[in-house]
């Protein structure tokens, strides 16, 4: 008895194996959705402009990847169809370049242009540049004066560029929480207000 108990249970076993290796692939897809309708309902970009935001800097990048060569590390950064560009390029043409090849994309309402020209940014300081926003972020969340998602914080060589649809007393609270944050060297608003 104890060896057709023993045999049933490898049995169930053995098909729940096979049966969550081809469900699997599903798990990212629902995951990754769910988080993304979370992030939309705590934001004040209505759902067709947050796609249409992921869109534009899916279009940018493409654009820097061919365009720019390796030398050039340039992020895009979309929010409300407003477009933030930072990184670092070798020469001031490909600064201009850059900006030119967002102006190609459609449905971009602006760009801030923050490039710097000289050499990339090491993997050390762009570790360092993920530290900070993660510090801001956690910031936002535990001192709690504004929904966090209201404000997306992007960091570059310690400047951090804070983007978004904010009230005057967001945006300050905003700063405020970045500018005490330690390692950050300047506070840059890309801010849109509310009446």
């Amino acid at each position: 008895m104890k060896s057709s108990m023993t045999k049933q249970t490898a049995l169930k076993l053995i098909l729940s194996a096979a049966l969550i290796s081809q469900i699997t692939a599903c798990v990212p897809v629902v995951v990754g959705g769910a988080a993304a309708t979370g992030a939309m309902a705590a934001d004040r970009r209505t759902s067709g402009i947050y796609v249409e935001d992921e869109n534009i800097e899916l279009k940018a990048v493409k654009k820097m990847e061919t365009n720019l060569g390796e030398d050039a590390h340039v992020n895009v950064t979309s929010y409300n169809r407003n477009v933030l560009l930072t990184g670092e390029v070798p020469v001031a043409e490909s600064k201009s370049k850059a900006e030119n090849l967002v102006k190609e994309i459609t449905n971009t309402r602006s760009i801030t242009n923050e490039i710097t020209v000289g050499p990339k940014s090491t993997i050390g300081s762009r570790s360092n540049d993920s530290y900070i926003t993660s510090k801001i972020k956690t910031k936002f969340v535990t001192e709690n004066k504004f929904p966090a998602n209201y404000v997306k914080v992007v960091t570059e060589n310690g400047v951090v560029y804070l983007l978004g649809i904010v009230t005057n007393k967001e945006a300050d609270d905003a700063v405020e929480i970045a500018r005490n944050t330690d390692g950050v060297t300047k506070v840059v608003k890309v801010f849109e207000y509310m009446p």
